[in-house]
């Protein structure tokens, strides 16, 4: 059942498809009550977030019949199903709109995310752009590209060459860490070159595998935010570890953080320059 790059441009397609019908559409055009809080301030969701999801949700079933979807909205509102990425056959995890609060605040800089688990292990991960009309696609042991909506493949990407950590640029998400953290690392940023916060993992994901940046640094880890992103960084070259030096299971972590740098070095001399 593991994916062929075909099947992969099929999900692609889907993605795209979704966004093209039910999120652009809403872009800008969002009334006051198509959006809602969820659990707080900082944790939105729209009309759009709710109804790509059925689409893609659809979608996956006819693609993958007898699949489990986990899609964010569905697992906001019965978080039990997220057991079920460790336990089916055939998994996909759905975020339909990464940056709700970007999307809600008419900020072009959002994207859809997907990834497939087969027994509980991250085989495929797809982050569209709704806005470029393009799809970054990783599949286990064969690469991470970037696809465009006429189905053309752009080159392999790659994960930036190792720097010093002063040389380092990084998405750095410190808002979810546990004190002394939440207080400590935001006054250790100016140790590297920059910091970003794009309030996307979608985008931030693409820019590192991509080697436009070196570093991310997440602490809260629900699955439809990371394991797209983190086997496209993975299939782009790039080295990654929880905060603790244990390896990531998307399917059974949901905390203590998360580093990816472009290998081990870089990620040893960046926990020791903001976590420790």
């Amino acid at each position: 059942m593991k994916p062929t790059r075909a099947r992969a441009s099929e999900v692609a397609a889907l993605l795209r498809d979704a966004a093209r019908a039910e999120i652009m559409p809403r872009f800008r055009r969002l009334a006051p009550d198509a959006v809602r809080a969820k659990t707080g301030p900082l944790d939105l969701v729209t009309e759009a977030d709710e109804a790509a999801e059925r689409v893609i949700e659809a979608g996956l079933a006819r693609l993958f019949p007898g699949c489990v979807v986990v899609g964010e909205e569905s697992a906001s509102a019965d978080a039990s199903i997220l057991h079920r990425l460790a336990d089916a056959d055939c998994a996909f995890v759905v975020d339909p709109v990464d940056g709700t609060a970007n999307f809600a605040a008419g900020v072009p800089l959002f994207g859809c995310m997907a990834a497939m688990f087969l027994r509980g292990e991250v085989v495929a991960g797809w982050i569209h752009d709704p806005l470029g009309d393009d799809t970054a696609i990783a599949l286990r042991g064969e690469g991470a590209w970037v696809e465009d909506s006429a189905g053309a493949t752009h080159g392999a990407m790659r994960v930036a060459a190792p720097v010093p950590v002063s040389r380092m640029v990084g998405a750095v998400s410190w808002n979810w860490m546990p004190e002394p953290l939440r207080s400590q690392v935001p006054g250790r940023l100016p140790r590297l070159a920059a910091a970003v916060a794009y309030r996307c993992a979608a985008h931030e994901y693409r820019l590192v595998a991509g080697g436009h940046a070196h570093l991310l640094v997440y602490n809260r880890l629900l699955p439809w935010d990371h394991a797209p992103g983190w086997l496209l960084h993975a299939e782009a070259g790039g080295y990654s570890a929880r905060f603790d030096g244990k390896p990531f299971d998307p399917a059974r972590h949901r905390d203590g953080g998360l580093i990816c740098a472009p290998d081990r070095a870089s990620w040893e001399a960046a926990r020791e320059a903001l976590i420790r």
